[in-house]
């Protein structure tokens, strides 16, 4: 049974993701980017690890909350750039949601120890952390892979998507490959997919 507060933040989350000035026709209906990023991740997350604790439910629900505000353009060009954007997302994300968590009658330890999960430390050795990273690969995979590759292959770089896909199979868990493998991707990402793990 879901809790009144775990329904309260994650409505908090949705209300904050429905601001989303970027839009995506859904079916021929715009929907708000991000509030289409957490109920993929959420409906993800279900249907893959159903036993997930309200803690993970929150932070996967949250991955992507409000990522608008804090621009790519405002950081440097580059590797350094993007990856001191990524850190400053996390921190970001953690924050806002824990402040809802606190808002909503999650204990402090509570709402830090899903902080935690956001700010996606101890990858390798935090049950909860592993699990938010392998749902975050597994939706860039069914919903968004497709664009991705487009926008590279127009350039004719097959290799950075193909570096792209190993890198994402890199941070994922035994369980996660698993899952990734039984998805049904269209023939021409199954072949990337398949190019990246040969390798």
């Amino acid at each position: 049974m879901t809790s009144s507060r775990l329904t309260a933040v994650l409505c908090a989350i949705d209300k904050i993701n429905s601001e989303d000035p970027n839009q995506t026709l859904v079916n021929g209906h715009p929907q708000a980017n991000e509030l289409l990023y957490g109920q993929y991740m959420t409906s993800c997350l279900e249907q893959y690890f159903p036993q997930s604790n309200e803690l993970l439910q929150i932070a996967v629900r949250a991955q992507h909350i409000k990522r608008w505000d804090l621009k790519r353009t405002e950081f440097d060009e580059g590797k350094a750039g993007y990856y001191q954007w990524r850190i400053a997302q996390g921190k970001f994300h953690a924050q806002l949601t824990k402040s809802l968590m606190l808002e909503n009658d999650y204990p402090e330890h509570e709402a830090e120890l899903t902080a935690c999960i956001l700010r996606k430390e101890q990858l390798k050795t935090n049950t909860d952390t592993q699990t938010l990273e392998d749902v975050a690969c597994l939706v860039f995979l069914q919903y968004y892979f497709d664009a991705f590759a487009a926008k590279y292959t127009e350039v004719d770089n097959e290799a950075k998507i193909i570096r792209i896909v190993k890198k994402t199979w890199g941070k994922m868990s035994a369980r996660g490959h698993e899952i990734a493998l039984s998805l049904t991707l269209p023939s021409h990402l199954a072949t990337l997919v398949g190019k990246a793990l040969a390798d």
